[in-house]
């Protein structure tokens, strides 16, 4: 007989075994952060617990130079055609983080 339990509810709130639910993937700290308005950032990246990221370090990808987005920028910049600006230090509500892998 198995007595395993994945969830219960309890006054209308379900609630889960812990470790049952998979921990969120952390990404690093060098990140390419896609940001309101179309700003796009690549620096060293704090989570904050309101949801925002602090990013130090940070540059503003002012062009990109890539032909298959943002993807290419991964491993840096590509040479000659990526333009980056210094930016000091970012707080933002990311739309969407990429992970660096290298060369920033």
């Amino acid at each position: 007989m198995d007595a395993t339990v994945g969830s219960i509810i309890i006054n209308g709130i379900e609630y889960v075994q812990k470790g049952s639910v998979p921990e969120p993937l952390q990404i690093g700290e060098k990140r390419i952060i896609v940001a309101d308005r179309g700003w796009v950032f690549v620096g060293d990246c704090e989570d904050n617990t309101d949801g925002t990221v602090t990013i130090r370090n940070t540059q503003n990808l002012r062009i990109w130079g890539t032909t298959k987005g943002l993807g290419d920028l991964v491993n840096g910049p590509i040479a000659g055609k990526t333009k980056a600006d210094p930016y000091g230090v970012v707080r933002c509500e990311p739309i969407l983080q990429i992970a660096v892998v290298g060369g920033w």
